[in-house]
């Protein structure tokens, strides 16, 4: 299983302050996991319906998260990371406009009534040069 195999590889004591989170599908919800999770002093996050739709917001905020900030800083302790992850957020909630909410930041979006025009650039196709691999025949 993944997840043990990713605390395998982890020494404990960077395991402390984890947090696993996923959709409630079954596999995540069972005992044993559940158990796996806390007896590695993993804390469990899930979504509050199981709406797979939940999850991938959760995804994106992360992979922002990560691409965007963290993976450029480096932390002294958790104490300070958390701090900085606040901070992060609030500037992602409160400062930073989206493309997907009309260019309004997604506190101002939420107070918006109607429907918001999303303002995605549009992809070119032919922007990225595929490689093709050659078939073995």
């Amino acid at each position: 299983m993944a997840l043990q195999m990713a605390i395998n590889a982890t020494p404990e004591n960077k395991r402390i302050g984890l947090i696993h989170h996923s959709h409630r599908g079954a596999q995540y919800c069972c005992k044993d996991y559940v158990k796996l999770m806390q007896n590695n002093h993993i804390r469990i996050s899930m979504t509050e319906n199981g709406d797979p739709y939940k999850n991938a917001v959760a995804e994106r905020m992360n992979g922002i998260l990560k691409a965007e900030w963290l993976d450029m800083e480096e932390y002294t302790d958790f104490l300070q990371a958390k701090e900085r992850i606040s901070q992060i957020i609030n500037t992602y909630n409160q400062v930073r406009p989206h493309a997907s909410c009309n260019m309004l930041t997604p506190m101002k979006a939420e107070m918006h009534r109607g429907k918001l025009k999303k303002r995605w650039r549009k992809r070119k196709h032919g922007q990225k040069e595929i490689k093709k691999v050659p078939s073995r025949t």
